[in-house]
């Protein structure tokens, strides 16, 4: 058996989840004012650049904002976050998210596969089609739920590749980390069945080029998970 390498956080890191734990927990509140980067630095025990680097990636994310010759204040995350921000409120949960993030996620993925198969039904290759039977069957034979939300995702994922869509694919790939976790959390509550129910139904309808049955299937399984018999919150 091989043991990977352990690595300690660096003191970035540390300062970086610190102050993010302070922010998502409340005891920083929105519009609040830091201490300067000096008295930081001194309270922490830690350099001024290790500040100043942690507070420029914290504000990056949409945690802080940083006003020239005044200070810096911490920031309404929802309204000026990113994708990294939401990765941010997955480590403070443990590796999980709030209910209303997951269905926010289900909600964006419906959409986003929707358009997906919109535009990839008609121009689909045959090439291409055997290339989603081939990843159904994977997650046929798949009794890991890491494993088995690694297929899903990249199911999906090709079905926007297949789209024509140069964005598309970027955008879904982008929330590769949290819809992966959610897929996990799935297979554990639910098992494997009806997944691959979904997936080799997406598949035959694919392959007819049933625009209305493929969307029928995803647009059911979604919403079974948002409000039905398998949902995941927490």
């Amino acid at each position: 058996m091989e043991f990977s390498k352990l690595s300690a956080p660096t003191l970035k890191e540390l300062f970086i989840e610190q102050l993010e734990n302070m922010i998502l927990s409340g005891k920083l509140s929105i519009g609040e004012k830091l201490p300067s980067e000096r008295e930081l630095a001194e309270s922490m025990q830690i350099s001024r650049s290790v500040v100043n680097a942690g507070l420029t990636e914290i504000a990056d994310k949409g945690f802080l904002e940083i006003v020239p010759r005044s200070g810096t204040y911490v920031a309404d995350y929802r309204k000026k976050g990113k994708l990294d921000t939401l990765i941010s409120i997955m480590k403070f949960n443990g590796g999980s998210l709030p209910d209303a993030d997951i269905l926010s996620i289900l909600q964006i993925r419906k959409v986003l596969t929707a358009l997906a198969l919109e535009l990839a039904v008609t121009r689909i290759t045959d090439d291409e089609i055997k290339q989603l039977f081939t990843c159904s069957a994977q997650l046929d034979k798949a009794n890991d739920c890491t494993r088995a939300a690694e297929i899903v995702f990249e199911f999906d994922h090709l079905l926007c590749i297949f789209s024509g869509n140069t964005l598309l694919p970027l955008i879904f790939y982008s929330f590769k980390a949290p819809n992966t976790t959610l897929f996990e959390r799935f297979f554990r509550l639910h098992g494997f069945e009806s997944m691959r129910r979904r997936t080799n139904a997406l598949c035959i309808a694919i392959r007819a080029r049933d625009l209305d049955s493929a969307k029928e299937v995803i647009s059911r399984s979604i919403d079974e998970t948002i409000s039905g018999g398998t949902t995941i919150y927490r």
